[in-house]
């Protein structure tokens, strides 16, 4: 008996190898197809960077390279890890997106969005707002996380506050093919009916991966709440999205979070100098860009 299930163990140890060779086998191949990397790229192209956009692309190896390949031209010319909290502060004023000071019972960084409190008017530079914390939330990831988490508060949210159809395309597009694999869910708190109409035009060009990482919740409806208690402890969540903690989101205290996270990310891509000297000018409400993974 013992060695039947011995041979069954190392059967089942097997099948549970299997799709990792078969995963470290497609990012070699991919690795190879890539080609000599250099600079930022290759800091970019890590293996867990090249497991996302496989699984992106349901492990084909083509569509992944042309979807990274993309990816890499984008950030030549938009240089996200280039962008410093200074350029952006501004739209951070009010607090309508921020880095949360607590992550979820999985240990991923929160991003906290809260669409009622628009300020400004530039659709550019509300994306590259956007931009920067997603690049500030993934140098905050911790070691072997790679997703993040979204919390949406709608108080204060009508059409006169919404971003254009367009802006939010144009939103979606980067997000999804500059970012794949990087949100593991997104909680709608409390949207109002409006919305929906909305959504239903948004959904539209998302990908349905991404879509059903998309939660409605509503305080009255438990299953809901219930779901959004097991990524969250109670006593951590702000008390407008159900929880018990009070939170006052504070700019100053915020910006200079970031000018610290800004020298991180110098560091890290490698022009520490540069920002060393725009840093000498920054007002109390600078800030700083994470390390992408």
């Amino acid at each position: 008996m013992s060695i039947f299930r011995r041979r069954g163990s190392s059967q089942q140890q097997q099948e549970q190898d299997q799709p990792e060779v078969q995963s470290e086998s497609k990012v070699n191949e991919l690795k190879a197809g890539l080609g000599p990397l250099s600079g930022r790229s290759l800091l970019y192209c890590t293996d867990a960077c090249l497991r996302r956009y496989l699984e992106a692309r349901n492990w084909n190896v083509e569509k992944a390279k042309k979807m990274l390949e993309e990816t890499l031209a984008w950030r030549s010319t938009y240089k996200p890890e280039e962008i410093r909290w200074h350029e952006v502060a501004a739209e951070g004023e009010t607090g309508k997106l921020f880095r949360a000071n607590f992550r979820d019972r999985f240990g991923r960084t929160v991003l906290i969005l809260k669409p009622g409190l628009q300020n400004t008017k530039s659709m550019d530079n509300q994306i590259r707002h956007l931009v920067y914390l997603m690049e500030n939330a993934m140098l905050n990831l911790p070691e072997g996380q790679e997703e993040m988490a979204w919390l949406i508060d709608f108080t204060g949210w009508s059409f006169t506050t919404n971003v254009p159809i367009r802006t939010a395309k144009d939103t979606i597009n980067i997000l999804q093919d500059h970012y794949p694999q990087r949100l593991a869910v997104a909680f709608l708190y409390t949207p109002p009916r409006i919305f929906e109409a909305f959504w239903k035009i948004v959904k539209f060009f998302i990908d349905p991966k991404t879509s059903q990482k998309v939660k409605f919740v509503y305080p009255k409806n438990k299953e809901s709440v219930e779901l959004m208690r097991s990524y969250f402890d109670v006593d951590n969540l702000p008390t407008e999205f159900g929880g018990k903690a009070t939170m006052k989101y504070d700019h100053e205290d915020f910006s200079r979070l970031m000018a610290q996270d800004d020298v991180k990310a110098a560091k890290f891509w490698g022009f520490d100098q540069k920002v060393a000297s725009a840093t000498t000018g920054y007002a109390a409400g600078a800030a700083v860009a994470p390390e992408p993974v």
